[in-house]
């Protein structure tokens, strides 16, 4: 006789959740948006941040800002829970990852780019994840910034992901290389 299967309620879920801290690799990590339009997009890198245990967002350039009810819809509160910095002028942000030891990465189809699922950083490498405008993606300027520049291998015949998608995949990638090392 197959025993039920019952869910856990949301105080349980969170107990468990406040057991666990992120490894170093997750804790040290930077989400970067520049130029995104979404305000579905960001809430929902707000929320994938949280879950991820990630250090700080940064937006830049149109990305829009908290507070907007269309972020927040997604975030869930995460708004609140994750820091975050804007900076119009994303030298800013580049200058920030220099300065800090930062490696900047960049999730973009290029000649240059590597697939991500054979980007494995030494557990001791801070990443800041650089994400681009949902239609142009990351502009030209920014590209040259970056000290690696990935992308996600794809087989069909659709030629991009959302970005909340792409953030979801990368961040788990990130994860599940720093529980094997």
């Amino acid at each position: 006789m197959q025993q039920s299967i019952q869910k856990k309620t949301t105080r349980e879920i969170y107990a468990s959740h406040n057991l666990r801290k992120p490894p170093q690799l997750m804790s040290d990590m930077v989400i970067w948006l520049h130029n995104v339009r979404s305000m579905h997009n960001v809430g929902s890198a707000f929320r994938t941040a949280d879950a991820f245990g990630i250090k700080a967002l940064f937006l830049s350039g149109y990305t829009p800002v908290p507070p907007r009810p269309e972020i927040t819809k997604t975030a869930l509160g995460a708004e609140e829970t994750v820091i975050w910095e804007h900076a119009e002028d994303p030298s800013e942000h580049v200058h920030w990852c220099r300065k800090n030891g930062y490696t900047l990465a960049g999730l973009e189809q290029t000649h240059q780019s590597r697939l991500l699922t054979g980007y494995h950083p030494e557990p001791d490498t801070r990443i800041c994840l650089l994400f681009g405008n949902e239609v142009t993606g990351i502009d030209t300027e920014l590209l040259s910034q970056c000290h690696k520049l990935l992308e996600i291998p794809q087989y069909g015949t659709k030629h991009s992901l959302n970005i909340s998608v792409s953030l979801g995949i990368t961040c788990y990638h990130f994860l599940h290389n720093s529980l094997l090392s």
